[in-house]
């Protein structure tokens, strides 16, 4: 394990807007299951809309052709946190309340489950790689993992703070996975063939990063949700840059998610209702702020489905929602 030091940081504190974008259109789909807090969709290669059910113990699918949902409900207390669409059409989810990994054909219904080992309890978020691995964080173990699809073969990595919280996590084009460690000010990754875990300080001990993903250009760029930055974290010159959204120091940025065009979308979940936010890493500015009038509570992931060129997620007030990206 190595950790990283001495970053050449820059921390922007000002607000900086550009010439805005128009607002996107925005649509929401009450979710016919009450109070099942409906998050972390995926989109599978027809366009129809996959999610989970966390306190509603379901996956179910969207079509929004049709504007029709399916249900296939879970064992009860499973807690299905997230989910993701594997190149082969399968579904995976994470039993987040229930200890395993969980695949379910979409055709049959049937459902397949992966235990974890006993130190993990509680699979939090999943990342395909593309190459055969499904990655995953487990917050409250306090460990990263790795699912080799081939042979189900679960390897786990422990995170050797306490309380550390690996929380989400992306993957980047060569395979590598980059993880948030909420409970720190630091960010976690992984060398796909050691699994030798390395920590990134960032340059504010206050922070406290909930999301990532990862650029076109390989940047690593997350979400503070606790001290309302974004930043930008380069891996070639390890140097961290850092903005405060439109919000202020009052902004809470959870969910997020990046364009084909290189601009960070969030919501900030501190305000209510939630605020959706762009940012334009071209220009390093501002471009979207406008309010998601349906979304209370939290947005807690999102994803940019390219071929539609739109957000879609989840909210707590029992909403499927798509912005489409201008």
């Amino acid at each position: 394990m190595r950790v990283m030091s001495g970053l050449v940081a820059t921390v922007l504190t000002g607000i900086a807007t550009a010439q805005p974008l128009p607002d996107p259109q925005i649509d929401y789909w009450t979710v016919p299951w009450e109070n099942s807090r409906p998050r972390d969709p995926d989109l599978d290669r027809n366009g129809i809309v996959w999610f989970v059910g966390q306190t509603g113990d379901y996956v179910a699918s969207f079509d929004p052709k049709n504007e029709q949902f399916k249900k296939t409900d879970l064992d009860k207390g499973s807690g299905p946190h997230n989910l993701i669409v594997a190149e082969d059409r399968a579904i995976w989810y994470s039993g987040n309340r229930a200890a395993h990994i969980g695949r379910l054909d979409p055709d049959s219904g049937a459902i397949e489950k992966i235990a974890m080992p006993a130190e993990v309890k509680d699979p939090h978020t999943l990342v395909d790689d593309g190459q055969g691995h499904i990655w995953f964080t487990a917050q409250g173990a306090n460990y990263i993992g790795r699912l080799t699809l081939a042979g189900r073969k679960v390897d786990v990595v422990k995170v050797p703070i306490a309380n550390s919280l690996p929380y989400g996590i992306a993957v980047d084009a060569s395979g590598r996975p980059w993880a948030n460690l909420l409970g720190t000010n630091k960010l976690a990754t992984l060398k796909p063939n050691t699994l030798e875990l390395e920590l990134i300080d960032l340059p504010r001990s206050e922070a406290r990063t909930r999301r990532i993903a990862v650029a076109a250009d390989g940047g690593i760029w997350y979400v503070d949700y606790a001290a309302a930055h974004i930043g930008r974290f380069d891996p070639k010159t390890r140097t961290v840059k850092e903005w405060l959204p439109p919000s202020g120091e009052k902004a809470r940025p959870y969910a997020m998610a990046i364009d084909d065009r290189g601009r960070i979308w969030f919501a900030d979940s501190g305000a209510q209702p939630n605020r959706l936010m762009a940012f334009d890493s071209k220009s390093e500015q501002f471009v979207v702020n406008t309010e998601l009038t349906k979304a209370r509570g939290a947005v807690r992931h999102m994803v940019f489905h390219q071929p539609g060129r739109a957000l879609w997620f989840g909210t707590d007030t029992n909403y499927l929602v798509r912005v489409k990206v201008p």
